[in-house]
């Protein structure tokens, strides 16, 4: 890397940075929501006090969800929209069991002021306080959501029935946030606390908003992308290039993907994640797609001038994260398109090493070679059985992996490519003690 590059590095690392102002976030409303619900009060009844404690850290939750699935460029760039997706996941565990509990807590708690049955007071409850039926609609819909996203569920359903199932959790948000208006004891007990709980909802709606509706249509609109090539790379590989207005305005950087919906009348309701094969020039984008599937495969069949409606760039697997001079690149399959669009952005010495079951499966490879030529990097070609992969002594094993870059620990590593080779490789790098802030991995991971 340039003396000059080094110069204008952040002195925090731009991940750090992020994570730090996110969690610092979270946890001064978590002290907040806290000091408010202590203003209003406890409740003579024990069980009825935990329920309302947990109904407020429940509509925190889901506040701060909205934020996660936002896909605001400056949290997206920094943490990767993989983490991000990591953290809903966890998140909508914790809204489950947070509502979960404020309606066991309220319903018992109530019901022993009462002296009637859990299920005759929630009865009573839901014939004559208002909110309280929209509660229970918000909260069967975030249970339907969250078995649709059960790993067991989510393996056999399209994302496009996945994600069509959890846009019903912006309905359910709205139901829940009318029922805290309607019966919030917290929410009513002072204009400080009603200012708040507007303030927190309302700025947590325009960052969805803003992020998944208004900037997709302003860039849309900006740059007005169509096909321009669609270029056969193998019998099962295809490069479709684009071209637009102002593309040179357009912060996408190597290695970021983004969501592309091809405006044709059979596929413009698809939107599949594809990474840029080739460095943003300002002129054209590329993307390189393995035909894994339906969507993929018929990208070889679109004609020049199909418009398209491309969301992102998303990603942040790119050289701002880099904190070495010289760089290693991992990569295995179809996973070589961001790696070979980084091999044009990094600076210093770069070593590109390529997984691949046979030598015709290294699609791009005239690509690699001639841009390590031009720059002086190093291209190996690793092929064999997929069952190289895993153990110790494998072809990216941490004894192969240190012979064949012995100054491992010097560089920056960058990995992409299927699930257990990059499993693999991270597991490698661990143990030959790479530290993890110089090593960048990234799994397309999409939130709903």
């Amino acid at each position: 890397m340039t003396q000059t590059a080094e110069a204008t590095r952040p002195a925090i690392r731009p991940r750090i940075a992020a994570k730090s102002g996110l969690f610092t976030f979270l946890g001064a409303n978590v002290a907040v929501v806290t000091a408010l619900f202590a203003q209003a009060g406890v409740s003579q009844n024990v069980l009825i006090t935990i329920g309302r404690l947990a109904g407020m850290y429940g509509a925190l939750a889901i506040a701060f969800q909205l934020l996660l699935v936002a896909r605001l460029p400056w949290l997206d760039r920094r943490i990767g929209m993989d983490r991000l997706t990591s953290w809903h996941r966890w998140t909508g565990f914790t809204i489950l069991w947070t509502l979960l509990a404020h309606l066991v807590f309220i319903v018992f708690g109530y019901a022993e002021v009462s002296n009637k049955g859990a299920v005759d007071e929630l009865v009573e409850m839901a014939d004559t306080l208002d909110g309280i039926l929209r509660a229970l609609v918000a909260f069967a819909v975030i249970l339907i959501v969250g078995a649709a996203s059960a790993k067991f569920a989510r393996k056999r359903l399209a994302y496009e029935t996945w994600h069509f199932i959890h846009l019903y959790t912006y309905a359910a948000i709205v139901l829940a946030f009318t029922h805290q208006i309607a019966l919030g004891t917290s929410f009513a007990s002072a204009p400080t606390a009603k200012a708040y709980w507007w303030t927190m909802w309302l700025s947590a709606g325009a960052a969805v908003l803003a992020g998944r509706v208004v900037l997709p249509l302003w860039r849309n609109l900006r740059h007005q992308l169509r096909v321009t090539a669609v270029v056969s790379e193998a019998p099962d590989v295809v490069s479709v290039y684009m071209s637009g207005k102002h593309l040179d305005k357009m912060p996408a950087r190597a290695g970021q993907f983004f969501l592309w919906r091809f405006l044709t009348k059979d596929r413009w309701w698809q939107a599949n994640p594809f990474s840029l094969s080739a460095a943003p020039d300002g002129r054209s984008l590329r993307l390189t797609a393995k035909a894994l599937g339906d969507s993929s495969a018929s990208l070889r069949n679109l004609r020049v001038g199909t418009r398209v409606f491309a969301e992102g760039p998303y990603g942040a697997f790119t050289t701002i994260h880099q904190q070495r001079p010289d760089a290693l690149l991992v990569a295995g399959g179809v996973g070589i398109t961001p790696i070979r669009a980084l091999l044009e952005d990094i600076d210093g010495h770069v070593v590109v090493l390529y997984r691949v079951r046979t030598q015709a499966d290294a699609v791009l490879l005239p690509e690699l070679n001639g841009l390590a030529k031009a720059r002086g990097a190093v291209v190996s070609v690793l092929t064999g059985p997929d069952q190289a992969v895993g153990p110790r002594g494998a072809m990216l094993g941490p004894a192969n992996l240190h012979m064949m870059v012995p100054d491992v620990h010097e560089r920056d590593v960058f990995v992409c490519g299927p699930p257990g080779m990059t499993s693999a490789v991270l597991r490698s790098l661990r143990e030959l003690r790479v530290p993890k802030t110089q090593v960048h991995a990234e799994r397309f991971s999409l939130a709903a």
